[in-house]
């Protein structure tokens, strides 16, 4: 078969060397064609020569066509991946820091909360430029596969507003898979689930072993559990209450519902510091910045170690190479994806993206019908749907009412903040992030006139409630086993222990 794969934000290590293994273990994708593109030069020549050894020691004869020119890669594309961040780090930096002065403290900050928000501010003016291009110069009905952050809101703006085919994968519903395997001692494969929800707030409404519900037993069985019951309180309780288990980790969940992160002296009794995701302040933040100096740093030892082998027993879970398999040849895969919700689940709005089973083959993606959610699980996903709605609305128009009221509705910023410090807030965000919001212009200009005219809301200098120092190189240097997983993990938190 030969057909044109793309991958933009392809200097983004983690996703891009493994979502190419796993497309090429595939044996009928050995002569494909393969495009790389980046806006940062450096990361984009690292991951591309690092993934052609590896393509040229599995003996295919396959050669990058690595570019800064965006529409030079997607030229003729049958298949995108989309991996970008928009506004790196250092606007990752301001989505944690600015919040935390007004006492919002996240953990993650790229889903929803302040930091999600902003996140979809930035990448969906992006996105859709990339539509633009894509329909411009990519194969007609070509497929977008979006793995980028804030998911929901970017698939929605891509799908509404993009006129691309797009689909939005994760890979929560996977680890959350594994741990309920792990909570009743069986095998992940062994264990049959329904999962449904939006992305990062996916509910696991079905669980069977040999034909056996188990979703009634498996709140005991996470609270008698010797690791889950220190590293994920804030599912066990969201599970105590709403009565089935979340997809998210202990420190995602948290900050997406407004009763465990409002209050900086109780933050600790619902997380640990074992690993960044079970609820550490600014702990994606950490190991991102972390994980760029490393793979930086140590390059060249990277080439040094032996190439990733494309096997089929090597391949991980990722969706996007199994959505394509099934495509390009008639295999028959079954995932959860992001996609319209349109009546799939009833008791959610019908233009919410939302994330549920979905088979693939030759004939297109399918998704059954769902039908309600249980009505609790419904409420907590209508509440994040109502910010992501005004979220996607305010970044395409630039409507800074709009966003204003994105923040007055996020569960987590609503219970920490009042309406005027949400303004200064909303303010002090634009201003530091106008290189990459040019839809908001002209509010940008008004903020920061107030931002120097008018008495200003006292802000704290609060460092968060679990706030962990960035290591140096030289402290990763002493694991640098630790380091370069860290580094070449896409999911970052695939191993969660306690402390």
């Amino acid at each position: 078969m030969s057909f044109k794969v793309a991958f933009i934000g392809a200097g983004s290590i983690g996703f891009t060397r493994g979502l190419l293994r796993d497309l090429l273990a595939v044996s009928e994708f050995s002569s494909i064609e393969v495009a790389f593109t980046d806006i940062d030069a450096r990361n984009l020549e690292m991951v591309t020569e690092l993934c052609q050894r590896d393509i040229n020691e599995n003996g295919l004869s396959i050669q990058i066509q690595s570019t800064l020119d965006r529409r030079e890669a997607l030229n003729d594309a049958r298949y995108i991946f989309s991996v970008v961040r928009i506004g790196g780090l250092e606007a990752f930096e301001h989505d944690i820091n600015i919040p935390l002065a007004y006492g919002v403290d996240q953990c993650v900050g790229d889903t929803l909360s302040a930091g999600g928000i902003m996140y979809g501010q930035r990448g969906i003016q992006e996105m859709l430029e990339i539509c633009k291009d894509i329909r411009d110069v990519s194969e007609t009905d070509c497929l977008l596969l979006n793995y980028a952050n804030p998911m929901a809101m970017l698939t929605w703006a891509c799908t509404k507003y993009g006129g691309v085919k797009t689909i939005g994968l994760c890979h929560g519903v996977q680890g959350g898979h594994r741990q309920i395997a792990d909570v009743f001692n069986l095998e992940q494969k062994d264990v049959d689930i329904i999962c449904a929800g939006i992305n990062h707030q996916t509910w696991y409404i079905q669980i069977k072993h040999n034909g056996k519900e188990l979703t009634g037993e498996l709140l005991e069985a996470f609270e008698n559990h010797p690791e889950y019951s220190k590293t994920e309180k804030v599912r066990i309780d969201m599970l105590r209450r709403f009565g089935y288990y979340s997809t998210e980790s202990n420190g995602h969940l948290s900050e997406y519902v407004p009763w465990y992160r409002k209050r900086p002296e109780e933050i600790l009794d619902w997380i640990d510091l074992g690993t960044w995701i079970n609820g550490e302040t600014g702990g994606y933040l950490r190991v991102c910045i972390e994980g760029r100096n490393w793979f930086v740093e140590d390059f060249p030892n990277w080439m040094k170690e032996p190439a990733f082998s494309y096997k089929e027993s090597e391949r991980g879970q990722e969706h996007g190479s199994y959505i394509i398999e099934a495509l390009e040849t008639g295999r028959v895969y079954r995932g959860h994806f992001n996609v319209p919700n349109g009546n799939v689940i009833t008791n959610v709005p019908t233009d919410a993206i939302i994330e549920a089973p979905g088979y693939v083959d030759r004939n297109g993606i399918s998704t059954p019908v769902v039908g309600d959610l249980p009505l609790g699980c419904a409420a907590v996903c209508n509440a994040s749907i109502s910010v992501q709605r005004l979220s996607v609305e305010a970044a395409v128009s630039g409507d800074e009412q709009l966003l204003r009221q994105a923040f007055m509705m996020d569960p987590l910023v609503g219970a920490v903040c009042t309406p005027p410090e949400i303004w200064q807030m909303v303010d002090d965000l634009l201003i530091a992030q106008e290189r990459w919001l040019p839809q908001y212009a002209k509010s940008i200009h008004e903020a920061k006139q107030r931002q120097t005219s008018e008495t200003r809301i006292p802000t704290n200098t609060y460092e968060g409630a679990a706030r962990l120092k960035t290591k140096t190189l030289d402290e990763m240097k002493k694991n640098r086993e630790e380091a370069s997983k860290n580094a070449r993990e896409a999911d970052k938190a695939i191993e969660r222990p306690s402390l």
